[in-house]
């Protein structure tokens, strides 16, 4: 963090957690994903897209949220492009339970595809809460590479909400693992422009 004071940057830096790993076999052992909430956000920029039904829309436009309702994705037609293109400029999409199910249909495979397949948002629950609670998970998946990296806070938090959201994601990663601690290698964190500090 004492870095990122010393050279400011045009943009909000976001500190990553880099995980390495360790006596494990992407090809052979089950490879693992979970979700965890983060007390604190850690991508507070985190863009999150309303595919809603008339009156989420209207809360959505009443929160100033980003929305589109069946009509506006009837007209992306199944083009791949277009699906691409809407899964690109969101970080993350929440559907009313009416529409949920008609998306496969209405836009194909495109936003599960790109790993974005809307979250429900039910009407009994505050949408902008909602919404923070997605900006507040974080995703671990493993993939074909020994290492992972998750996005985990950013350099305006103090030390202290950095350091509660970091144990909250080591933690629950390791919870993830077969063997535990014994699956880690190493564990840095980094800020977007910044050096890695090694923790473990």
């Amino acid at each position: 963090l004492k870095g990122s004071e010393t050279k400011r940057r045009k943009f909000l830096e976001t500190v990553e957690l880099q995980i390495g790993l360790k006596n494990y076999d992407p090809q052979k052992d089950k490879r693992f994903s979970g979700t965890v909430k983060l007390k604190y956000i850690p991508r507070p920029k985190m863009q999150v897209c309303v595919l809603g039904d008339q009156q989420h829309c209207d809360e959505a436009k009443a929160n100033d949220i980003p929305f589109m309702d069946a009509e506006a994705l009837k007209k992306l037609n199944k083009n791949k492009k277009l699906v691409k293109k809407l899964a690109k400029k969101y970080d993350a999409f929440l559907a009313s339970e009416s529409l949920i199910k008609q998306i496969p249909r209405l836009l194909g495979p495109g936003l599960n595809k790109a790993g974005k397949f809307p979250g429900l948002l039910g009407h009994g629950e505050s949408m902008v809460q909602k919404i923070d609670e997605v900006k507040a998970t974080i995703k671990f998946q493993m993939k074909k590479v020994l290492c992972l990296s998750v996005a985990v806070g950013h350099v305006k938090m103090s030390t202290d909400e950095l350091a509660q959201n970091i144990h909250l994601s080591i933690n629950f990663l390791v919870s993830l693992l077969k063997k535990h601690w014994q699956n880690v290698r190493s564990l840095h964190i980094k800020s977007s422009m910044g050096q890695a500090q090694r923790l473990y």
